[in-house]
């Protein structure tokens, strides 16, 4: 990743994370560039890391997805071997949309989705095996996430 972006690779990522769907052109014009030139700078943004995807934001009930909930998890030992063997458990799950590697506590929060409570309790159970030394859930009534990061680089 480039360590320095400058003041219109900000501007093209802060209007992207506004607003993902702008065409080039208009991307262009929101940051005064070429099309060409702004297309240039959005592929080495790309490349460098910086700018990793473009996602739609979909209402979960439209899935099927009736609760959603997070497992705060620790484990019996504190090794990387285990760290990194239940990590890579855990992100094969379609249930699982986010994991974070915590201090403190608990060594992971598992944010989950599921179809009902029978569901989440069979994806409860599967997050629970060894080297899990506890498990605490936690049903999320209300999930509001914000879409845009601020900018600390100035």
């Amino acid at each position: 990743m480039r360590d320095t972006l400058d003041r219109i690779d900000r501007q093209i990522l802060t209007r992207l994370q506004q607003d993902g769907r702008l065409s080039n052109k208009e991307l262009a014009a929101a940051v005064g560039l070429a099309p060409s030139t702004c297309l240039s700078r959005v592929k080495r943004l790309q490349a460098g890391g910086h700018l990793r995807g473009f996602h739609a934001d979909v209402a979960p009930a439209s899935l099927g997805i009736g609760l959603q909930a997070m497992a705060f998890v620790q484990l019996e030992r504190h090794t990387a071997a285990h760290m990194t063997d239940y990590r890579a458990r855990v992100q094969v799950l379609p249930e699982v949309v986010a994991s974070y590697h915590v201090a403190g506590q608990h060594d992971f929060i598992i944010h989950i989705v599921a179809r009902d409570a029978a569901h989440l309790r069979d994806v409860i159970f599967s997050l629970s095996q060894p080297p899990v030394q506890h498990i605490q859930t936690a049903l999320i009534f209300e999930h509001q996430r914000t879409h845009q990061l601020p900018d600390f680089t100035r």
